[in-house]
């Protein structure tokens, strides 16, 4: 079999070998931000009835409380503030879109820049990006607004991914690596926000406790990453990222539901999404991995990896820990 630098370049199979990255893709920096507003979960209950003026709805009140306490979550961040929750009493659709619209971009900028600066290359340097967001609906949108906000190059080969849900994050990082795997020495970019606003809305006294979680559960923030392959010297590679893949559980898709309407973003999510995701997760796991894994006495042992899991709650960790036999402290990230 002939080896790949024996092929002719002036070939297409040459031209397209060449073009290739040698390794896999690698995470090389990695910067967070979120807005200043913060609070803490223990008061949301109260926080969350006050401000949206529903002190009256006694008996769902409790309720909202005990969610709020099973997330496992400390504090949250929100652009939305008293302050304008109190100058937009309406929060239109038109009013939720444009608070995302200049917002959305600059905390997505904040992330980005700090990525940046811990890769240690100017910002000019960055060929792709990735924006991946469940919040605004604009174009130009955010992904223009960064080109000006991070002095990108005018020609990045920019990409947006909306709605898609918890799998956000997930979706853009296994673009990044096609992206950066495919086309040598490019560096890309991504860059998640998320901010509230849109989905944000008072309880009605025909809300359930599915129906109240994503009040009780999601907060404000942007995560940006900088992935590229073959490193040079000056990088320093954090993360390889070796395979990506995606499963659809037949008939589910009722468990979580997202759609922008007249209010914003509405939806629901099922108390048995947990259970669910815990109940799949092995077998999409051996999938992934294939012959790659220790196995003692005739069963994995998930022990031997780092885990980064997606934190949709405590009851999605806990399920997670039984469903693939950690130890405690494995999910401590």
């Amino acid at each position: 079999m002939a080896s790949s630098s024996s092929i002719p370049a002036t070939t297409v199979r040459g031209i397209r070998v060449a073009q290739r990255a040698d390794g896999p893709a690698a995470v090389l920096a990695i910067g967070t931000a979120n807005p200043p507003h913060c609070v803490p979960q223990g008061d949301y209950p109260d926080y969350y009835f006050r401000v949206t003026n529903s002190d009256h709805l006694t008996d769902l009140k409790p309720t909202f409380a005990k969610l709020c306490g099973m997330t496992g979550i400390g504090r949250r961040f929100f652009h939305h503030t008293d302050e304008l929750l109190a100058t937009h009493s309406d929060l239109s659709l038109d009013a939720r879109l444009d608070v995302v619209a200049t917002a959305a971009p600059e905390l997505a900028a904040s992330a980005a820049a700090n990525a940046i600066a811990e890769w240690g290359r100017p910002a000019g340097d960055i060929t792709h990006l990735v924006v991946s967001t469940n919040a605004g609906s604009h174009a130009p949108g955010t992904d223009v607004r960064l080109v000006s906000l991070l002095g990108l190059r005018h020609d990045v080969l920019r990409t947006v991914l909306q709605l898609n849900g918890c799998a956000s994050g997930c979706a853009a990082l296994r673009l990044a690596k096609d992206l950066a795997e495919n086309n040598r020495g490019v560096r890309v970019l991504v860059a998640c926000v998320e901010l509230t606003v849109t989905a944000f809305h008072a309880p009605h006294e025909a809300d359930t406790f599915d129906t109240l979680i994503p009040q009780g559960l999601f907060g404000d923030g942007a995560g940006a990453i900088i992935v590229g392959a073959d490193p040079d010297v000056h990088e320093r590679p954090l993360f390889e990222m070796v395979s990506a893949s995606q499963y659809v559980i037949p008939d589910t898709e009722h468990m979580l539901t997202m759609q922008l309407g007249s209010g914003g973003i509405g939806g629901t999510i099922a108390t048995g999404l947990p259970r669910l995701a815990a109940g799949i997760v092995e077998r999409c796991l051996l999938d992934a991995f294939g012959n790659h894994l220790a196995v003692v006495g005739g069963v994995v042992e998930w022990n031997n990896l780092f885990w980064a899991v997606h934190p949709g709650s405590s009851a999605m960790l806990d399920h997670i820990v039984r469903a693939l036999r950690l130890a405690p402290g494995k999910l401590a990230a």
